[in-house]
């Protein structure tokens, strides 16, 4: 008898080889140099946020970020503990995306069998967009891994119905809400796998446990959409999750409906408030945005992968291993397509379209990649998943010189801060121009030099007081600059007479009292010093 239990003891850890070396893997890569680079407007916006206490978070949800003020009290805590530096800012994003990429591989596993799972974990953890995301003080990695459990736990609760399951997939979906709402989209595509599976049953939505090896080593044999033979134990990954082993034979009839429904009503509670708050501030909140065209789908896989020549490998893999998996592909494939159709129809009517809001279906894209690589031996599969990795290395470097999007425009507060504290004098005072700028030149300044930056001396209710990101400055600028001799002014671009690029009262009243005597120009800011 021993030899058998060895033999299972070795399945086991090759069980645990498909969704661990994925995160690892993840966690490996999206560690190395998360604290290069600066943070970024929307980071800083996130530290603003995060660092005020609740009851300020709470105002500032009704005035804007209102779909992403459960995410800011997430990091209210979190910074409570372990800080605001770049690192500590992005290290709960880090996580997530190793979660993610380790239950891609648990997926991608009861889908379409441990290899394909593998290999998808792997590719997600080298792709670009996942140390961009991973490397963010922002909630698209959260998202991302609340999505891929949301679905794991769905395909559990499909096979094994059973009120746990079913809880288990009304926690992630309702998180989901909370932190992503265009997230959201997911569920079409699990509306339609629920309307198969209560109508003909998991097999029809291809849901059925996989036919062929139960290793990521074994040999690789066709995958289709035909039901497994009795023979041998399923590749059921989804039992780490839910428990027990998986029939073939899953949940049927409208009972699957009313369940899936049941379990969405957490969601619509807690996420409708959410809903109907960011809609009042959509004209606020994304007034940067217009309005989608039809060449935004066409450079949306370069731009979701954070790479031109990776985001078509990708999209060429994904079509390949649907193909492949025939109806198994039906629900990785509705993840991936569902969301971005959704999005851009919504986009050419109303200013919703940004590349980043779909990052979470880019380990379903991951999934359909991975069954068409395990169509392979595992040697050329894995020389596949390595050349992804290397054709993304140049922009795996330039995301951690530089957050700012397009990368060639990046944005130095920290060098503006190292020049106004080596030059700063007692009774200095600082102006911002625009103060209302999305880049927030104010909270970048706040966020290096803290308490030692100089006098704010426009501002008469600051962000926290007026519950918002941007700060409110005195009508009367000359009244105010009263008995300032020295003046750090910063503007947004690189200006060579900053001054004037000063405009309106703020402007008039600087140029009549002051005269500039140096100018530093930075990346995306200039910085230069006045004297009366």
């Amino acid at each position: 008898m021993k030899p058998p239990a060895e033999s299972e003891r070795s399945r086991h850890r090759r069980r645990r080889l498909v969704w661990a070396a994925p995160g690892l893997l993840t966690l490996v890569v999206t560690l190395d140099g998360i604290g290069h680079a600066q943070p970024w407007r929307d980071e800083l916006a996130t530290w603003s946020a995060a660092t005020r206490p609740v009851p300020d978070l709470v105002r500032l949800a009704g005035t804007i970020d209102a779909a992403t003020g459960p995410y800011y009290l997430l990091m209210h805590g979190w910074t409570a503990l372990f800080g605001t530096s770049p690192t500590a800012l992005r290290l709960p994003s880090a996580l997530a995306m190793a979660g993610a990429a380790a239950l891609t591989a648990r997926l991608g596993a009861r889908l379409a069998g441990p290899r394909a799972g593998l290999l998808a974990g792997l590719l997600l953890a080298v792709l670009p967009v996942t140390s961009r995301y991973g490397q963010e003080a922002r909630p698209y990695a959260l998202a991302t891994l609340l999505a891929v459990l949301a679905t794991l736990l769905l395909v559990g609760a499909l096979h094994r119905p059973a009120w746990r399951r079913w809880v288990g997939y009304a926690v992630a979906v309702a998180a989901l809400g909370l932190l992503h709402l265009i997230a959201l989209t997911l569920l079409a595509a699990h509306a339609l796998v629920v309307l198969l599976v209560a109508a003909r049953g998991p097999a029809a939505a291809g849901l059925d446990p996989p036919v062929g090896p139960t290793s990521p080593t074994d040999e690789p044999q066709a995958v289709t959409g035909e039901a497994a033979p009795t023979a041998g134990p399923p590749a059921d990954d989804t039992q780490a999750v839910t428990g027990g082993a998986a029939p073939a034979a899953g949940a049927r009839g409208p009972g699957v409906i009313w369940r899936w429904l049941v379990a969405l009503l957490p969601a619509a509670v807690l996420v409708a408030p959410l809903v109907l708050a960011a809609g009042g501030q959509r004209g606020r909140q994304l007034d940067w945005v217009r309005l989608a065209r039809a060449d935004d789908l066409a450079a949306l896989p370069g731009a979701l992968a954070q790479s031109g020549v990776v985001g078509g490998l990708l999209v060429g893999l994904a079509a390949l291993g649907a193909g492949r998996l025939g109806r198994r592909a039906l629900l990785p494939g509705a993840a991936v397509l569902l969301p971005v159709l959704l999005l851009f129809a919504a986009g050419t009517a109303v200013p919703l379209w940004v590349t980043r809001y779909l990052v979470f279906t880019v380990p379903f894209a991951c999934l359909l990649a991975g069954a068409a690589l395990a169509g392979v031996r595992l040697a050329p599969a894995l020389a596949v998943v390595t050349l992804a990795g290397l054709l993304g290395l140049p922009d795996q470097a330039a995301l951690r010189r530089t957050h700012e999007w397009p990368r060639s425009a990046p944005v130095d507060y920290a060098g503006v801060a190292r020049i106004v504290a080596d030059h700063e004098q007692p009774g200095d005072a600082v102006v911002y121009s625009p103060r209302d700028s999305w880049l927030f030149p104010d909270l970048g300044l706040a966020y290096h030099l803290g308490a030692r930056r100089p006098r704010d001396v426009l501002v008469v209710r600051d962000q926290r007081q007026r519950a918002d990101l941007w700060a409110a400055e005195c009508d009367r600028p000359a009244e105010c600059l009263a008995g300032v001799d020295r003046v750090w002014l910063v503007v947004t671009g690189r200006r060579a007479d900053p001054l004037a690029a000063v405009r309106g009262a703020k402007g008039d009243a600087l140029r009549d009292a002051f005269t500039v005597r140096q100018v530093w120009p930075r990346p995306g800011l200039t910085v230069a010093l006045l004297t009366r």
